[in-house]
């Protein structure tokens, strides 16, 4: 990792980042079978995979582990019996190998995770300055949050939801209409067969004087419209869309997917905006699962495009959670100041805030 001093000096450093191995173990399959995450699931699956994909990686980047400088472990937020699986064994290499440990933020993973590529995409450091203030757009599983980032070091969060994220509102909606998991994939895929519907979902606090969000109320309007139209979502065992081709309901299964992105789509799209205007933004960047969805990122293109902003993307698997982003986010803290912590003291925290 090398230090490359920026002309402007409110956007401090760049570190030249460079993946030599990515490695991730999906547990899609597992989970799919149990129609969602089960926690002590996934920690046992955790449990059994972290060391061959930790000894694959290290084979794969054709490094010995004592050439490492430092070692990177997700402490929180997230469920804390997989938290514990990473810090833990995170925690026994660094003692057994005398190499030090960084603890990071889940979320920090993803703010910087659209910064992976662009180490090589910077001629000077001096083109830094078209990126700062950024709005930063954080929307998963768990989380959806609005941070303003000065330069590559400062940053606070301004709004947040304040009950469920976008992506579990994906993930309910698609269960209730009787989609496989992962939900939010899954709705995204059936909303293009609807190219029109007169279903209008509610847009909760589009219009409220912060950025928090609310994405429960939608979830509850989704529900409501299945229990009016009488689908018998009880009885509706998840199947994949090629196999509901022939049931009478998916076309209007599909009109609600559609109603409901649409709504998602703009409370995220037009409350991000609003904060870009208000702090005079010259980028937006947007990242985690919900950001890899095609209707966002076309409506993120076109906003940025009119009002003249860049917009920036994780690369290709850096948008749903992976060690990657991790260490790209490490890469940051270091050049940013982080000091090394004694791996005894850290502790998974599965409420770790931003």
């Amino acid at each position: 990792m090398s230090r490359n001093k920026s002309a402007d000096k409110n956007t401090l450093y760049w570190p030249k980042i460079q993946t030599l191995s990515s490695v991730i173990k999906s547990q899609i399959k597992l989970h799919a079978n149990m129609g969602g995450v089960v926690p002590e699931v996934a920690a046992r699956a955790h449990l059994k995979y972290i060391r061959p994909v930790v000894t694959k990686a290290l084979k794969d980047s054709k490094l010995k582990i004592e050439q490492l400088d430092y070692i990177a472990v997700t402490q929180g937020p997230g469920l804390i019996p997989s938290l514990l699986v990473g810090v833990e064994f995170a925690k026994m290499l660094s003692l057994s190998s005398g190499i030090p440990l960084l603890p990071i933020n889940h979320m920090a993973g993803h703010l910087y995770s659209p910064f992976g590529g662009m180490s090589s995409k910077l001629s000077s450091p001096s083109n830094l300055k078209f990126l700062f203030p950024m709005i930063c757009l954080i929307v998963s599983g768990g989380h959806t949050m609005i941070v303003v980032m000065e330069n590559t070091k400062n940053y606070k969060v301004i709004g947040r939801t304040v009950d469920d994220a976008a992506g579990e509102a994906f993930d309910k909606v698609a269960k209730l209409l009787g989609l496989p998991y992962p939900g939010g994939p899954a709705v995204s895929k059936l909303a293009t067969k609807s190219k029109t519907t007169n279903i209008v979902f509610p847009r909760p606090m589009l219009h409220s004087k912060d950025y928090n969000f609310s994405f429960s109320g939608l979830k509850t309007a989704v529900l409501y419209k299945t229990q009016d139209l009488k689908f018998k979502i009880s009885a509706t065992a998840p199947m994949s869309i090629g196999a509901m081709a022939d049931r009478k309901d998916l076309k209007i299964k599909a009109e609600i997917c559609k109603a409901f992105q649409d709504a998602a789509v703009d409370i995220l799209a037009i409350k991000t905006l609003r904060a870009a205007k208000e702090y005079k933004a010259k980028s937006i960047s947007i990242s985690g699962g919900v950001s890899a969805n095609n209707a966002l990122q076309k409506r993120f293109e076109q906003d940025c495009k009119k009002n003249k902003l860049k917009l920036l993307l994780p690369g290709k698997g850096l948008s749903t959670d992976n060690a990657e982003m991790i260490g790209i986010a490490a890469a940051f803290a270091l050049i940013n100041g982080a000091r090394q912590t004694s791996p005894t003291k850290v502790i998974a925290d599965p409420n770790l805030e931003l």
